[in-house]
């Protein structure tokens, strides 16, 4: 059998540090790798950018055999053998991209042990051929990624993964390791059932990103709040914008182009070939905006996302985090911004209740947009409920909205039996439903078409509200709507009563709300820098960066591959620090293994020496 490129080697440190570049493990990856270098499955919880791929890809090498990757996505898989090919690692994929031919030759080196890692996605491996030619080649291991997918009660359910539990059978003596980035207790127990690792040890990892920035803003013109972060915070940053409907991406997208942005539109609705371009095009340049539904996203592996932007509210805090958390894997500063508003609550409350699920599954889909509207109504620490969330405990973070801007709450009790007593005005006295805007005019007392006609002003509740802005009612509407308080219906979205409304109603319960900030024409800005120019480097540290990453990027179009799988920016960075002007000081710096110091050393050493002179 062919030697692994660390066949000098022969602890998974010296792996770490040759063939990847870092000095040491983090948090529990050394631990892991250990176990399952020794033979042991393991199932892994780790926060996206926690470095879960280096807890298969290292025993991979320290084993003897081919270690499989199951991947969910096949457009992913072409990057992250470029990646591990960068550093001297022997990978391919066997996927419905290869010719015949390839894929012959593929499996040709799979039975000669020629490769350390092949990846692939889960309905080839179920196959009776795939299986049978596994059982030719030395398996070193099975690592199941984006495991979450196995369970029905994940954010992200993929049928194909079903089948994986046949591995168990079918080999018997290759350690199976499953990785997922989010899973709450319910989807943990279901993954390790469904995959059948209940003789596994778990590991799981801390899902706190420090790095990442989380702010939840009133929504108020979304794309005009967008684009004045993007112009205000991550100018020339790579990033990833996420709307619910396709029209919502195609219009978004186009918004920024036409502000000089490069955006790009990502979709279902796109070609399979499409789709590929533009992802391609995200993960190989700087600088580019992806625009897109949940459809993009699992699997991506560009380090260098400063921020996550969602101009619609997610429908789950567990599909929301691993949304983010695609923001700073590198473990630089990102952010992470939703634009939240009183039309979110209605369009998701009525998509659940139009779909064909059970009413156990409703329940659930119930359950996981309440959870989620309870962090954006929030008044102490994001992500503290975030961790929560997930059964971890944390203090405060101090990097949140919440916590950098505390919010105040009031107590709304007096306002809830207002706008609680209008409705049922409404239903009673002129048998009329409505939506939130009339029932704010009938509780402002506005006149309009609808209010003359329906003769509201002879209503008891008219201009009783009059006290509070239209902004601030809406707000009072989509909080109570969030603590099912009142609920809307129908294809217009009107309000009815919800059971918690009559301990409200009859002054057994109090009601304290979020304050919703006064209307203003600009969205307020943190003022924080998050782009890695602004990582603590001085004026000649920070021009040293950009010539490291214009000549990064003319290495990565020579090689048509991502820019990070050249070097990643936090190895930039380090570089622009060191300022190493001769071969030997560029060992040790994180990022840089034997095989890119062997590649990439007099070329960067090159671009220090001339910024010296």
């Amino acid at each position: 059998m062919t030697s692994h490129p660390a066949s000098a080697t022969t602890t998974p440190l010296d792996v770490l540090r040759e063939v990847f570049g870092y000095d040491a493990f983090r948090g529990d990856q050394a631990e892991i790798v250990e176990h399952v270098a020794a033979g042991g499955d393991a199932v892994v919880l780790m926060p996206t950018g926690g470095g879960k791929s280096l807890c298969y890809q290292i025993p991979a090498l320290v084993r003897d055999g081919t270690g499989i990757v199951i991947s969910p996505l096949i457009a992913l898989m072409q990057n992250q053998v470029d990646a591990l090919a960068a550093v001297g690692v022997r990978a391919a994929f066997l996927n419905s991209t290869l010719s015949p031919e390839e894929s012959a030759a593929v499996e040709a080196s799979l039975v000669a042990g020629e490769l350390d890692l092949l990846y692939m996605a889960p309905e080839r491996l179920v196959q009776a051929r795939t299986l049978n030619l596994l059982s030719r080649a030395g398996l070193s291991l099975f690592a199941i990624d984006e495991a979450h997918c196995v369970s029905q009660w994940g954010h992200d359910f993929r049928k194909d993964y079903l089948g994986l539990s046949v591995l168990t059978d079918r080999f018997p003596d290759v350690p199976r390791i499953a990785l997922t980035a989010t899973a709450t207790e319910a989807t943990h127990r279901e993954l390790t059932e469904r995959l059948s690792l209940g003789g596994a040890r778990h590991f799981v990892a801390s899902f706190d990103r420090p790095n990442i920035q989380y702010r939840i803003v009133e929504k108020d013109k979304a794309r005009t709040q967008l684009l004045q972060l993007l112009r205000s915070e991550h100018d020339g940053d790579s990033g990833i914008v996420y709307c619910l409907s396709r029209r919502s991406v195609e219009q978004t997208a186009e918004a920024l182009r036409k502000e000089g942005l490069d955006a790009l539109a990502y979709h279902a609705g796109l070609s399979e070939g499409e789709r590929a371009e533009r992802q391609a095009r995200f993960l190989r340049e700087d600088g580019v905006v992806m625009v897109a539904t949940i459809a993009f996203g699992m699997g991506i592996d560009k380090p260098d996302v400063r921020f996550v932007a969602h101009l619609d509210l997610p429908k789950s805090v567990e599909g929301y985090y691993q949304e983010t958390g695609r923001a700073g894997r590198d473990g630089l500063p990102a952010t992470a911004w939703l634009a939240y508003g009183l039309h979110d609550v209605v369009q998701l409350r009525r998509m659940i209740d139009d779909s064909d699920g059970t009413e156990a599954h409703q329940r659930g889909q119930r359950a996981h947009l309440d959870a989620m509207l309870a962090l954006c109504e929030s008044l102490t620490c994001r992500r503290v409920q975030i961790l929560r969330y997930f059964g971890q405990d944390a203090g405060p973070c101090g990097n949140c909205d919440n916590c950098l801007n505390p919010p105040t709450g009031w107590d709304a009790t007096v306002a809830a039996q207002k706008l609680l007593s209008a409705v049922i005005r409404l239903d009673r006295e002129r048998g009329q439903h409505f939506g939130a805007g009339q029932i704010i005019h009938v509780l402002r007392g506005k006149e309009n078409q609808r209010s003359t006609a329906s003769r509201h002003d002879q209503l008891s509740v008219w201009g009783v509200g009059a006290d509070l802005g239209e902004t601030e009612w809406r707000g009072v509407i989509r909080q109570l709507l969030a603590r099912n308080v009142l609920t809307s219906y129908g294809e217009y979205g009107t309000l009815g009563l919800a059971p918690a409304a009559g301990p409200i109603l009859r002054g057994e319960a109090t009601v304290e709300l979020r304050r919703t900030a006064p209307k203003r024409r600009a969205a307020a800005s943190s003022g924080r820098r998050s782009s890695t120019t602004a990582a603590d480097l001085s004026a000649s540290e920070t021009a040293l960066f950009e010539a490291l990453r214009a000549w990064r990027s003319e290495q990565a179009r020579e090689q048509e591959v991502p820019a990070y799988v050249v070097f990643p920016d936090a190895t930039l960075i380090a570089i622009a620090q060191a300022r190493p002007t001769e071969f030997h000081d560029l060992r040790g710096i994180s990022g840089i293994g034997a095989k890119k110091l062997e590649r990439y050393g007099d070329g960067v050493v090159g671009i220090v020496r001339s910024m010296e002179d």
